[in-house]
């Protein structure tokens, strides 16, 4: 049986604004392989066009996520300030976990955008990890995004799995 999200009640999806999920499962790789790719950000924008200016908050000088960290980035055209709210390292037998609560805007505004961003990453049998993405989002440009075809999203986030797996197999490959 396939793992699940684990949602804060106020994000379940169908109760939001707007919902999207994405998922890819790729032979030849293992959690472990394609776990640094997501926990590290300093890969991010050498495989994903649609992020930019990571930077942690608190002193932290490093670029790995972890428990609690805050930190913004820049993406679908919006300065997020974020919050790690799930973190599971990869363990065996167990499906690594990534959740980070991101918001612009000010709050109560009606340009205020919140998200919830949750990411799991399972091993599979036959040698198949399965990444999953997905994020609920509430506020007015939520309800904006959940009505443009094509779902910018969508899109946004398949290329974000995309690049995950391309750079996991490309360091097996050296």
């Amino acid at each position: 049986m396939q793992n699940s999200i684990n949602w804060p009640q106020e994000y379940t999806p169908g109760f939001t604004d707007n919902f999207c999920s994405n998922e890819v499962i790729a032979a030849g790789l293992s959690t472990a392989e394609v776990w640094k790719y997501l926990n590290d950000t300093r890969y991010w924008p050498h495989y994903y066009s649609n992020v930019a200016d990571v930077h942690f908050y608190d002193g932290y000088q490093g670029t790995e996520l972890y428990d609690n960290a805050r930190f913004f980035f820049k993406t679908f055209g919006f300065p997020v300030e974020a919050r790690v709210t799930e973190y599971v390292a990869p363990q065996a037998g167990e499906p690594a976990r990534i959740s980070w609560h991101g918001w612009a805007g000010e709050e109560g505004s009606g340009e205020r955008l919140d998200v919830i961003h949750a990411w799991l990453i399972e091993d599979l049998d036959g040698g198949r990890v399965r990444i999953l993405t997905q994020e609920s989002q509430r506020g007015k440009p939520a309800q904006e995004l959940a009505k443009a075809v094509p779902n910018p999203m969508i899109n946004g986030h398949q290329e974000w799995l995309d690049g995950i797996v391309r750079s996991a197999k490309a360091q097996l490959a050296l």
